[in-house]
């Protein structure tokens, strides 16, 4: 049998994320092309191979390349990796479809839930791309960018309803650091995706206020049964939350200063405003829009989320972090498992 043809990749978005995972596809083996809006972070990229302001002091495969031209950068593409905010990645894709590269998988790198529409990430691209659900994948698990970009040893979930995508996928992407596993639980692996940054801010606010790590052990255990009721309320795996995408994910969103969800709950549960601690946080913390639509689908489902209606109450409806902590903790007693 001959070897596999070497596949090629465009990665939309230069972010944190999208330029480590530039960087795993690269050293996979797969041929990147990177799509940005800011000439300068992609001629630093394709000439310096630094993007020193999301990934300070990393040294990026010299394979890599970026441009502005996101034609160029979709050109006869394998697997299209989407790593833009999910709140405005419907309107991009909308103006990109017929751009699309024939065949390609469309893969999100994307984690929350499209407010106002309760949308997971694949069925906006799905719909926007109008893409049938054998050509979208989803990634997602204990994937901290910067240790990633370090090259510091962990695996993921590429996930499909179809196995071959995800097979294709895990291709691209598998080296000797980043290890994926596949899966056809798209729901459930988005969902913990999704609910693991409102989980976070939640953690983070508690380590803000100065609790400790029964606080978060709490939070964290709670969280994971918050986040499978929803899960299986939509039609999720209960496999799914035990694994990479979620457990795996929960703790280490939850528990390190590299995630940027826990850092902006810790700067709330010192007192900064949502605004304050935005400015110092520096990027994009999908909890913040995401914990209102999460709470808006489990509310359309008729599922109970405690933590994340409380982290809605204190980003977006003026409760105080100490109210908060009252208000979970004063909530009627029941069995565990409920």
């Amino acid at each position: 049998m001959g070897a596999e043809k070497p596949l090629r990749a465009a990665v939309l978005g230069t972010g944190s994320w999208g330029t480590t995972f530039a960087a795993v596809l690269a050293d996979a083996g797969t041929a990147v092309t990177m799509w940005g809006r800011r000439p300068e972070v992609c001629r630093s990229i394709t000439e310096d191979h630094r993007n020193e302001e999301y990934l300070p002091g990393v040294e990026l495969p010299t394979s890599i390349i970026a441009t502005t031209d996101i034609s160029e950068a979709l050109a006869d593409a394998d697997v299209v990796i989407l790593a833009l905010p999910a709140q405005t990645i419907a309107q991009k894709l909308n103006e990109i479809a017929h751009l699309w590269p024939q065949g390609a998988v469309a893969v999100s790198l994307m984690k929350g839930v499209e407010l106002g529409t309760h949308r997971r990430m694949s069925e906006v691209v799905a719909q926007s791309l109008s893409l049938p659900s054998s050509q979208i994948a989803v990634v997602s698990g204990p994937n901290l960018a910067r240790e990633i970009a370090d090259r510091h040893p962990t695996a993921t979930v590429v996930a499909s309803e179809t196995i071959a995508t995800a097979e294709l996928v895990a291709r691209a992407c598998a080296n000797s650091y980043f290890r994926p596993y596949t899966n056809t639980d798209v729901v459930g692996v988005e969902l913990c995706g999704a609910i693991k940054n409102v989980i976070a801010l939640a953690v983070g606010v508690a380590d803000g206020m100065g609790f400790g790590d029964n606080t978060k052990a709490t939070l964290i255990t709670r969280g994971l049964a918050e986040t499978t009721r929803l899960g299986l309320a939509v039609g999720a795996d209960i496999e799914t939350f035990a694994g990479l995408a979620g457990m795996g994910d929960l703790v280490a969103t939850c528990s390190s200063p590299l995630s940027r969800n826990y850092s902006l709950g810790a700067r709330i549960g010192t007192g900064q405003t949502l605004q304050e601690a935005i400015t110092e946080t520096g990027q994009t913390a999908e909890g913040v829009k995401s914990s209102q639509s999460v709470l808006e689908l489990a509310r359309s489902v008729d599922v109970d989320v405690p933590i994340t209606q409380a982290i809605v109450a204190v980003l977006h409806q003026g409760l105080s972090v100490r109210e908060m902590a009252e208000l979970l903790l004063a909530r009627p007693r029941k069995r565990e498992g409920q």
